[in-house]
């Protein structure tokens, strides 16, 4: 090659390896990634999740030890979206926001509407011991949703939402993100 690659490079590979479900790529690639240095956590975690797909859950949870080792810390996601010329930050669960309450109340109303359009949480990635029902719950209140929601009770119909988030849209998310779009024109 006519260029070194770099960490992106290798990151973009290894997201490839998740979708595609090639754990042993992933973890050649995965070497490669460390022996050029330490670039946050987003590789470990796409690593733990490739294991767990592909139901190596001990391999998953020797990734995360080794990403606590290393001093690494789990990125908490975040969305943002600007309303108004004021710039409003939700993370997972978040009900720090003055119009908490009717930010969940328009989201759980969203969520009626997807599910009639046979929307169902795509639980694959919930990697917790936990039931179904709690794996569900986990996704319902992401954080990439909830400034959606607080968007539509904000904006009138016909303005356009523009959200930025710290880490990658999860395939849940964007199946509903897809949804919204349609349920609300």
């Amino acid at each position: 090659m006519p260029f070194e690659l770099d960490v992106r490079v290798w990151g973009a590979l290894l997201s490839a390896c998740r979708i595609h479900g090639n754990i042993k790529l992933a973890e050649e690639v995965s070497k490669k990634i460390q022996r050029l240095g330490p670039e946050g956590t987003d590789n470990f975690l796409l690593l733990s999740n490739i294991y767990s797909t592909g139901s190596r859950l001990n391999d998953a949870a020797n990734v995360r030890v080794v990403q606590k080792d290393q001093g690494f810390k789990k990125s908490l996601g975040c969305s943002w979206v600007e309303i108004s010329g004021t710039v409003h930050a939700f993370v997972d669960g978040d009900r720090s926001h003055p119009l908490s309450a009717k930010i969940y109340d328009k989201l759980d109303e969203i969520l009626v509407e997807m599910k009639k359009m046979g929307y169902q949480a795509d639980i694959g990635f919930v990697f917790q011991d936990v039931g179904e029902e709690e794996k569900e719950r986990s996704f319902l209140y992401h954080n990439e949703k909830l400034p959606i929601a607080f968007a539509i009770l904000s904006l009138s119909a016909s303005k356009p939402i523009f959200g930025t988030k710290n880490l990658r849209v999860c395939a849940d998310c964007h199946a509903a993100i897809k949804l919204i779009s349609k349920i609300t024109n």
